[in-house]
């Protein structure tokens, strides 16, 4: 039970004392960067999905 407590106190003085959180605004801008990310890789793969059914429709007609 001494190793459970003493590793949640070394947790919480490490979160609280060492780790560098960031600030609102750098936490802002990271959002921001994912979300543009994340709606360019979406609309890359939706062209790339658009292409590759056009081109099945193509080889394979209805």
């Amino acid at each position: 039970m001494n190793k459970v407590v003493a590793y949640l106190k070394e947790t919480y003085d490490e979160l609280v004392h060492k780790v560098t959180w960031p600030t609102y605004t750098e936490l802002t801008n990271s959002a921001v960067a994912v979300l543009y990310a994340s709606l360019i890789i979406a609309l890359v793969v939706f062209v790339m999905d658009f292409c590759f059914q056009n081109i099945m429709e193509f080889v394979y007609p209805k």
